[in-house]
């Protein structure tokens, strides 16, 4: 009998294999997206997907979790919270947003939307929000805070559905009119 090969020690095998996901629904969408296509995209078996992530909805609310880290983060992290000018500070923020590279918001987008037709990930989109509430209920009340990520998410959705310029004056002066 043939001594069995050791298993292979591969502790980062489960992030591969979401940032792999990530980078299939970047390139192809989400419907680009099975675990074969991802086990190709993060060279690992077949079987570690399927391993990792039972469902592709799993797989989805994983990459939504990854994705969804970087506005609030950013949010938090940017100094636009205690800026003299909290709105124009949250439009300037926007729009470097925005500038950067495009198919990341696209893709964080796409990801969030996706939870209109698959409702294992509307729990993670809500968090996603969630979580850019609490960062901006650190500059102004929840309820104002509520109301600011209501009006980003759309003039973000707005530039990235119509390929529209974005417009940080326009962004400025109606995030001033939901500021006390």
């Amino acid at each position: 009998m043939t001594p069995r090969a050791p298993r292979r020690y591969d502790p980062d095998r489960r992030l591969r294999i979401i940032d792999a996901a990530i980078r299939v629904v970047g390139r192809s969408g989400i419907a680009g997206l099975s675990h074969r296509t991802v086990a190709a995209e993060a060279d690992v078996p077949l079987g570690s997907t399927t391993y990792h992530f039972a469902s592709l909805d799993e797989l989805l609310v994983a990459a939504l979790r990854r994705t969804g880290e970087g506005f609030a983060a950013a949010v938090r992290d940017s100094g636009a919270l205690t800026a003299p000018d909290l709105a124009a500070g949250l439009a300037r923020l926007m729009g470097q947003w925005l500038g950067g590279e495009r198919t990341g918001v696209e893709l964080e987008y796409e990801l969030y939307l996706a939870a209109l037709r698959r409702p294992a990930l509307r729990t993670v989109a809500a968090e996603w929000t969630d979580d850019l509430v609490a960062a901006l209920s650190a500059g102004t009340d929840p309820a104002t805070a509520r109301a600011l990520a209501a009006l980003m998410d759309g003039i973000c959705l707005r530039v990235l559905l119509t390929d529209t310029a974005y417009d940080e004056e326009y962004a400025a002066e109606m995030l001033r009119r939901l500021l006390p």
